[in-house]
């Protein structure tokens, strides 16, 4: 891959398509990013890095099709919890066949790990039928990214209020194991995935930095914070309120659970993942 090749990256002002953004931009790579909202600050500060920022919406093919003009390689991403499940599997798909009808030689997809094993996970599964949308369009070459759960995830409003009093309150069994990936590392995988589009054609790849139980990922999170966390289950039931889906992935967690080859991808491909406990200490728990 030259820098001169023109890449597309969807989803840039959020967290993964940003974490691709910067590591490209950091490569020196030529960078067009697609935003629905191109004055924003996350977009602003990509522009000034040297990105193109056009402004974009996943339902809108119009836009789609301006955005993707000229591009050798695309960086997709939807998100589940803003589009829903049907919602983000249109958007995956007419991302893909428009990008194939412009002539996209790379297309990388972010899907989400395990997505290939029959969770029952209604926003796996959608990302499965994305996925085989993407190998059915014969596109010169494509790769497929299947990240785990977000460490960044602590610091959403689902868990980070809990944990600023204490409790680090998940919906999973004590023993239950959770691999776990830094977004960074996400991007990291997204610049390899472009720079050597060849090697990594028509593959799907789970990524994850590290697994741990919660208890002792509630002991990384004290040493890190310097306030004590505790591991609590919170009740099912409670989740399945807040939404069916998520509680489905969490009962899915306890019963098989990912199974990304840290060490072995660590070796494959050169990107030794950040442990929990270096990512930990690196955010404000503030």
């Amino acid at each position: 891959m030259a820098s001169k090749q023109l890449i597309l990256i969807t989803g840039a002002t959020g967290r993964q398509g940003g974490a691709v953004a910067r590591e490209l931009l950091a490569s020196g790579q030529s960078l067009r990013v697609m935003t629905r909202k191109p004055d924003n600050e996350s977009a602003r500060a990509l522009a000034k890095r040297g990105a193109e920022v056009v402004q974009g919406d996943l339902d809108d093919p119009s836009s789609l099709r301006r955005a993707l003009e000229g591009v050798w390689g695309v960086f997709a991403v939807q998100n589940t919890w803003e589009a829903g499940v049907e919602r983000e599997e249109e958007q995956g798909k007419r991302l893909a066949e428009l990008a194939r009808e412009l002539g996209v030689k790379h297309y990388v997809y972010s899907s989400v790990a395990s997505a290939h094993r029959k969770t029952g996970i209604p926003h796996f599964e959608n990302k499965w039928r994305v996925e085989e949308k993407v190998r059915s369009l014969g596109f010169p070459s494509w790769t497929i990214l299947r990240p785990v759960f977000f460490m960044e995830n602590w610091l959403t409003p689902s868990f980070k209020p809990a944990i600023d009093q204490g409790k680090l309150a998940v919906a999973i069994a004590p023993d239950t194991v959770l691999q776990m990936i830094a977004v960074a590392d996400i991007g990291r995988y997204g610049r390899l995935a472009f720079e050597k589009a060849r090697e990594l054609n028509a593959q799907a790849i789970d990524i994850a930095g590290d697994g741990m139980t919660m208890s002792k990922a509630a002991e990384v999170i004290t040493a890190a914070s310097g306030k004590r966390v505790v591991f609590e289950r919170a009740p099912i039931e409670q989740v399945r309120q807040f939404s069916e889906d998520y509680a489905i992935m969490l009962e899915w967690f306890d019963r098989a659970g990912y199974n990304a080859a840290i060490k072995g991808n660590a070796k494959k491909y050169g990107i030794a993942p950040t442990p929990f406990k270096d990512w930990a200490h690196s955010v404000d728990w503030r």
